[in-house]
């Protein structure tokens, strides 16, 4: 009976041994399919790169290039392989060159409580002469400044449409010169549109002075890829201003106002301020004189600096000594606008790596093909 009994004890032991085991494999088996399970719902983790893993960064520059022929016209059907770039004396071979429509905002100076021979008339007949000689196609903006900046038109391929805007110029006694150049160009920029021009109708001087402002402005528009084309006053202005710095003078006095506003006084007083002025004059304000001295070296310094902002954007400055001459130099603004084509290139030097500014230069190596483009690209300090 104690046998029958300890065998039975042992036979459920034996079995309570085997449950145990299959429970233990059965345990990892769920375990392991658990993780199975976790695992293949789980994304892939991003690699680390490892420190052989370069990041290549891409710049493209852009650039505005003038392409003509032997006699002066414009060279049509020019690619890559006519052009040849040098940037800092490196060598580089385009990437595109293409032909569209030009963007041109035309930027009018209405203002200056010292000018003398600028008038709001002349600004809106050449500014006009800029629109009537484009080509059909190209698209047109145009800001004024005076006291204070605005715009008369965004872009608009319409001719009708930009003559209109700018007839509705208005006078103003200031010239918020750096405004101007600050606003168009920050316009430029946003406006999402190549072969970028701007035409400054202009004496470049500016009634609150600002040299610094204003050097910042200009080195802000020279890191675009604007090509700046200034139809300038200074000329004018500072053949008319010469006799008024002397203390004794045969030429008549300036007017006393601008003809915008003579023109709205009374037929009597009208009369008497239109009147011209017989016999030298003898200038006794020492404070006048000072003035006028000041003036002339505002529009001597102006001249300079708008021409070397047209030389570094690929344009062109125009100094005409005569109202009429002013007109006619609208019509070789428009032939050098047209005459662009829009050309890019990726620079060999990065600007991470030498984060400095750029002198590029782009000659032709197709045989009665002349370009001109030259152009100084600032670096700004955020890149």
């Amino acid at each position: 009976m104690n046998s029958e009994a300890n065998h039975g004890r042992s036979q459920a032991s034996y079995l309570n041994s085997m449950m145990s085991k299959y429970a233990f494999i059965l345990a990892l088996i769920f375990s392991a399919f658990s993780v199975a399970q976790a695992q293949s719902g789980r994304q892939k983790p991003t690699p680390t790169p490892t420190p052989d893993e370069v990041k290549i960064a891409t710049e493209e520059i852009k650039l505005n290039v003038l392409a003509f022929d032997e006699d002066g016209k414009f060279f049509k059907d020019v690619t890559a392989n006519d052009l040849v770039i040098a940037e800092d004396n490196i060598l580089h071979q385009p990437t595109s060159v293409r032909r569209i429509p030009a963007n041109v905002l035309i930027v009018l100076d209405t203002g200056g409580e010292m000018r003398a021979v600028k008038s709001l008339d002349q600004t809106r007949k050449t500014a006009s002469g800029i629109v009537e000689s484009l080509r059909d196609g190209d698209s047109f903006a145009v800001l004024q400044y005076s006291d204070k900046v605005d715009f008369l038109t965004e872009w608009t391929d319409d001719k009708a449409q930009a003559l209109a805007a700018i007839k509705r110029a208005k006078f103003g006694r200031r010239s918020a010169f750096v405004e101007a150049i600050t606003q168009a160009t920050d316009f430029m920029q946003k406006s999402g549109v190549d072969n970028k021009h701007m035409v400054l109708i202009t004496d470049g001087t500016d009634s609150w002075g600002r040299t610094s402002a204003r050097f910042d402005a200009f080195q802000k528009l020279l890191g675009t890829d604007v090509s700046v084309h200034v139809i300038s006053y200074t000329k004018l202005e500072s053949v008319d201003i010469e006799p008024r710095t002397k203390s004794i003078t045969n030429t008549p006095p300036p007017a006393a106002m601008p003809p915008e506003v003579v023109a709205q006084l009374p037929n009597g007083v009208r009369d008497r301020a239109q009147a011209p002025k017989i016999g030298p004059t003898i200038i006794t304000d020492r404070k006048h004189l000072k003035n006028m001295r000041d003036r002339k070296a505002d529009l001597e310094n102006a001249e300079i600096q708008l021409g070397k902002l047209a030389e570094n954007t690929n344009g062109e400055i125009m100094l005409p000594t005569s109202l009429e001459e002013m007109i006619e130099r609208t019509a070789v603004v428009a032939r050098l606008i047209d005459a662009s084509y829009v050309v890019t290139y990726i620079p060999k030097v990065s600007f991470e790596d030498s984060p400095k500014d750029r002198n590029i230069d782009v000659t032709s190596k197709r045989p009665g093909l002349i370009v001109q483009a030259r152009r100084k690209l600032v670096v700004p300090k955020e890149r």
